[in-house]
């Protein structure tokens, strides 16, 4: 690797050479690179970058020991824990696919995805095994490893320690087609519809955690002495202030999601992150910790973010270790961005845009400290990403700047497909482009702003309304929290817009009184409705706001 040069972001290429190596390639060179560094902890356990590959390296061979070939599905169904990395790198080793589930998924959901994926091991907790064995005879699974068994174990089930305590801790040293080879089948959030298998290559994988790895650290892609794959860091220190091996962070966000996977698990293996696991947001731990830690960033969903800036610890704690606040998942509200610009003063405060359709992201603002990020805005392009507006009644011709219209995107993390889905498939990715459904603007500069969901756009007698311009007026407003705006069905006009918002603890804010104050501020077709106060906002795991939930509600309140 090359010495520190204190390159300029002017003079950061747009565009890379990645290395053809499969994702294993990360773990195997992190743990030679960063050794006894810590790279996850969870209450007093630690695991360090050595100990990470070693015990992956075990439990690859022990999938293999049980009739796991390369390509072969293998589910996770874990919630957060020491577990997941040793587990996820392991199944990477061994050439099979990763298929993450939501812990908390129902169990018809479940089986829905186990049987979709085709997975024949399962890697599950002890509090959630009573629901995968209830569905397991409608798959095709053939063994479980169990993190904390709750009871004794059937001759099919394993407890994960001892499941691969006494394999070899050599890598098995698997070679794939690192070009069709499938790293995960991840399914897509399911928020406004039926989840779907994203197909996502072992190039995809690597492709995406560079492209991230490399704008966050200042960093290019590079082979160490043993062929696999890692970053030199050559950026100006005084413009990315963190370097490799030295940052230090939170991770709440779900290993199952795309953000968590490759944001929060294969990115910082390769940065050499050390990253403390919290089960659960607890604002007032999280904000402890933040200082006890002296964490270098603050990283996770809008929902994250706006608990932690209405807790008083947020104000107090010592957190001037922080040089970094990222932010993806969902859009941020403009009074957001500007609230953690003055806590944090002169710390970048990046929002990112991606899905799993993209492996994780595709766009992001400037990390570095001199670069323009500019409010509302998700940024512009990886490197190697292309970006489009397009017609939103259809059509591929590019519509010019500042004209609204679908995103679509091109690159090489675009994934290979829907799984089983052909038809799909084609109707998604045109020409290579990804449509994503996703209604946005292109400006001048080339930066992306995100207008709405095409699927949460209304249609007010022929209008198009969109509710984040509604749910950014709210969010400004004094005694609002946060905010979503939906559709009520209407014969006469098509949609109504209906207002759900969450009160700072003010108990006096005026329902009448705040929907004038925002109507008072947008034309008349896009005038709210309807406003009802609730307890929360419900948001997914990865901190997508679920308006199909919100939707439900609307019989309540007539």
């Amino acid at each position: 690797m090359s010495i520190e040069t204190g390159l300029s972001p002017a003079d950061f290429p747009t565009s890379f050479d990645y290395p053809a190596v499969g994702v294993g390639s990360i773990v195997a060179a992190a743990a030679r690179r960063w050794g006894d560094r810590t790279a996850f902890a969870q209450g007093e356990a630690r695991l360090t970058f050595a100990d990470l590959y070693r015990r992956a390296c075990r439990f690859a061979n022990a999938l293999r020991a049980v009739g796991i070939q390369p390509g072969d599905r293998v589910a996770v169904h874990l919630p957060n824990s020491l577990a997941y990395p040793v587990a996820y790198f392991g199944i990477q080793l061994a050439c099979a696919t990763f298929c993450p589930t939501n812990p908390l998924l129902p169990p018809d959901d479940l089986a829905t995805q186990l049987a979709d994926c085709g997975a024949v091991l399962v890697i599950t907790s002890g509090p959630s095994l009573p629901t995968l064995v209830d569905v397991q005879d409608r798959t095709a699974v053939r063994t479980v490893v169990v993190v904390n068994p709750r009871s004794t174990l059937t001759a099919d089930q394993h407890e994960f320690t001892a499941f691969h305590a006494e394999a070899p801790d050599t890598d098995p040293k698997l070679s794939v087609d690192v070009h069709t080879a499938l790293a995960h089948i991840a399914y897509t959030g399911g928020t406004t519809g039926r989840s779907k298998g994203v197909c996502l290559t072992h190039r995809n994988v690597v492709v995406n955690t560079l492209q991230s790895a490399c704008r966050g650290t200042g960093s290019l892609p590079t082979l160490d002495a043993h062929g696999d794959v890692t970053v030199d860091q050559v950026g100006d220190p005084a413009e990315w202030s963190v370097r490799l091996g030295a940052g230090v962070a939170i991770i709440l966000t779900p290993w199952f999601h795309a953000m968590g996977v490759i944001g929060g698990l294969t990115v910082t293996t390769m940065c050499g992150t050390s990253l403390t696991i919290h089960e659960r947001l607890d604002p007032a731990r999280y904000l402890a910790d933040a200082e006890r830690l002296r964490v270098t960033s603050i990283a996770g969903a809008p929902a994250l973010f706006a608990v932690l800036m209405a807790h008083p610890d947020f104000r107090t704690r010592d957190l001037s270790s922080v040089r970094g606040i990222s932010s993806g998942a969902a859009p941020m509200s403009h009074e957001m961005v500007s609230a953690l610009r003055a806590r944090f003063d002169a710390i970048p405060v990046v929002e990112g845009y991606g899905m799993t359709e993209l492996t994780m992201g595709a766009v992001t603002a400037p990390t570095y400290r001199s670069g323009l990020r500019k409010v509302g805005s998700v940024g512009t392009p990886a490197a190697d990403t292309e970006i489009k507006i397009v017609p939103l009644e259809g059509g591929e011709d590019a519509l010019p700047a500042n004209t609204e219209g679908e995103i679509c995107l091109r690159g090489p993390q675009v994934m290979a497909g829907y799984y089983h889905r052909p038809e799909e498939t084609a109707a998604a990715i045109v020409d290579g482009w990804l449509h994503t459904g996703d209604i946005g603007v292109l400006d001048d500069d080339g930066y992306l702003f995100i207008v709405d969901r095409k699927k949460d756009m209304l249609l007010y007698k022929g209008y198009n309304v969109y509710p984040r311009e509604l749910e950014e007026i709210l969010f400004a407003q004094p005694g609002v929290r946060s905010a979503a705006v939906i559709g009520r069905p209407n014969d006469d006009v098509g949609e109504l817009p209906v207002a759900f918002v969450v009160r700072t603890g003010n108990p006096e804010l005026d329902a009448e009184q705040l929907m004038a104050a925002v109507n008072a501020k947008v034309l008349p077709y896009k005038k709210i409705r309807e406003l009802h106060f609730i307890d929360e906002i419900p948001v997914s795991n990865a901190g997508k706001v679920l308006k199909r939930e919100l939707r439900k509600r609307l019989p309540d309140f007539k």
